[in-house]
């Protein structure tokens, strides 16, 4: 049975449950959320996800929020990008929840600020706390892959597809991959992997649609 991911391209989280879903070989299809246009407002949506959010997963009768639960079943189902003992099992989620935290909790809200906020709501003592978090993870993440390819093991794995989510997206908010040439040659492995595609080819919906 092929699997649905409600999405939308821009988003970053979904991005990561989608990239996991191309990358372990799973068969499923997205489904567009018109997130700009209020669609996850909806009390369909809301019946869907109560938390109002995507990505969501639906697998036959199961429904799945939150990207890192999404991309935990999905390893799990596919036996794919899960680490290959349990020690880098636990690596991987310590990565995982140090992404939710510290990187894409904060990339994702700078981009949305700097790039689809109006400018009149645009804080910029908010925005310069959370550059400055920001470049605080890329400075953990760049030290962590000195010396190694892949953030938790031997093999690329969900982690680094959590910690990627937001790092491939054209809208400026902060992120240099030259300053980071750690995390460029990173990204650029992910790249290389059978089936990568960068967000707006992965899924429906971009700025561009909006113009």
């Amino acid at each position: 049975m092929t699997m649905k991911l409600h999405c939308f391209g821009e988003s970053g989280n979904a991005y990561k449950a989608a990239l996991t879903l191309t990358l372990s070989d799973a068969e499923w299809e997205p489904v567009f959320v018109d997130f700009f246009n209020g669609a996850t407002r909806t009390p369909a949506f809301r019946a869907l996800n109560v938390m109002g959010e995507v990505p969501v997963l639906v697998d036959g009768d199961l429904v799945l929020t939150q990207s890192g639960v999404i991309q935990d079943y999905v390893s799990s189902k596919t036996g794919k990008l899960g680490g290959r003992s349990a020690a880098e099992r636990r690596e991987v989620l310590r990565w995982m929840f140090f992404d939710n935290h510290k990187l894409s909790g904060v990339a994702g809200g700078l981009r949305f600020n700097l790039n689809f906020l109006p400018e009149d709501k645009r804080d910029a003592a908010v925005n310069a706390y959370l550059a400055q978090r920001l470049t605080s993870a890329l400075r953990i993440v760049e030290t962590a892959l000195a010396g190694r390819q892949w953030l938790a093991g031997a093999e690329p794995t969900i982690a680094d597809l959590a910690c990627c989510g937001y790092l491939y997206y054209p809208e400026p908010f902060g992120f240099d991959r030259a300053a980071w040439p750690l995390i460029d040659g990173w990204l650029d492995r992910i790249a290389a992997l059978p089936g990568w595609k960068a967000p707006y080819d992965l899924m429906p919906g971009s700025p561009a649609d909006r113009k």
